[in-house]
């Protein structure tokens, strides 16, 4: 299995005969260079939202029309764009699981919002959600936008996740410290990624704190379109 950071939040997780994008953002990702959005995307099978922040969803629906991939997320938007945008969706919600063609994808709660912008306000667009995926015998957990919540333990306890993938910028999100609190308390991680970072000053800027918290964890900081083996 390869994982490959697509800057901020996305992911190109690339298993089997299956390119699985979770959340990629590629209009405006100061951090994913013009030039390579064409590759990070390319072959992709399925498309895989944790909510509705601009920075998450922005191309689902432009790459849903561009690859003629489904969408795979909380039930609530999905039926809408089903029904609305005319386009492919896999549709579910927490504590169900998806079979993705020999990819077992379950999901779990978050802690964040989900909303779009509108003219009146803010819409709420279903709810924030993490994954648990299974393949090739491994169980990456993607933590989605979130805070720690006492939802992690019996995550940890049923799921068994040995990757992390955490989003630990702070801000909006949990910070570095908070990331190796959580998966030190609730999970038996091998290997842990830290994402939703690095993308604005205003978010952390390195791991050096998730690191420190987590002695004898592999923490791997990410590069822009590198895969990491797992």
């Amino acid at each position: 299995m390869q994982i490959i950071w697509l800057g901020h939040g996305s992911f190109r997780i690339e298993t089997g005969d299956k390119v699985l994008l979770i959340d990629p953002w590629l209009t405006g990702n100061p951090v994913l260079p013009e030039d390579r959005h064409e590759a990070a995307v390319a072959g992709g099978t399925h498309l895989i939202l944790t909510h509705a922040h601009f920075d998450h969803v922005a191309d689902m629906l432009p790459l849903a029309r561009k690859l003629g991939a489904p969408m795979v997320g909380q039930y609530d938007l999905m039926s809408y764009w089903n029904e609305h945008e005319h386009l492919d969706t896999i549709g579910f919600n927490k504590g169900g699981t998806v079979d993705l063609g020999g990819v077992q994808l379950s999901m779990v709660p978050a802690s964040h919002s989900s909303t779009f912008a509108g003219d009146d306000g803010p819409r709420a667009a279903g709810s924030e959600v993490g994954y648990m995926l299974r393949a090739e015998g491994k169980t990456v957990y993607v933590s989605g936008d979130t805070d720690i919540m006492a939802d992690m333990d019996w995550m940890g306890a049923y799921y068994k996740p040995q990757i992390g993938i955490l989003s630990a910028g702070g801000h909006f999100t949990m910070d570095m410290k908070a990331a190796a609190y959580a998966a030190r308390r609730y999970f038996n991680f091998q290997t842990v990624i830290p994402c939703h970072y690095r993308t604005f000053p205003i978010l952390e800027q390195g791991a050096e704190d998730l690191r420190a918290g987590l002695p004898g964890v592999e923490v791997i900081e990410p590069e822009v379109m590198l895969a990491i083996e797992v």
